[in-house]
């Protein structure tokens, strides 16, 4: 699978995510950019997800047909052409960290997809249903970690 460098202005990969992007401040997603997708890519999804949490990998922002021509989202918005899923806080869009106090340092992984045909997602998408979708269906990929503890 083909590499995407995906990075945020606010924050480096494996770096603390500021409050201002947590359940504990603002609560607005952060800015993201990311590399070209393969031109043959039908759309981009983005996944943030939590596997340090205490019951489970906790979804915290579910995007799927993403223009595949763009190149980042601005801070608070919805990536070009997005859909967004509800997030395990039982919200649609961006739901920040908010890891359970004394829990210790939790990893945030943001991950971008460039997939060859839509995903085929329906009602209530969890962590387990998009990565069974994207099998055999992902032409390109980029991570960045942020952390974050209360």
């Amino acid at each position: 699978m083909t590499a995407i460098e995906l990075s945020s202005t606010a924050f480096g990969d494996h770096q603390a995510i500021p409050r201002r992007h947590t359940g504990e401040g603002d609560d607005v997603s952060p800015p993201l950019t990311w590399s070209a997708a393969p031109e043959s890519a039908a759309e981009l999804i983005l996944v943030c997800e939590d596997p340090d949490a205490p019951g489970g990998t906790f979804l915290h922002w579910l995007v799927t047909g993403i223009d595949p021509g763009s190149s980042g989202v601005d801070e608070a918005e919805t990536p070009p052409g997005g859909h967004a899923w509800p997030n395990d806080f039982g919200r649609v869009g961006w739901g920040g960290p908010m890891p359970p106090p004394g829990h210790g340092k939790h990893r945030y992984f943001f991950r971008l997809y460039a997939v060859s045909e839509p995903l085929p997602l329906h009602g209530r998408a969890d962590s387990d249903a998009v990565h069974r979708a994207l099998k055999g269906r992902g032409l390109a990929s980029g991570t960045l970690v942020g952390t974050y503890q209360r």
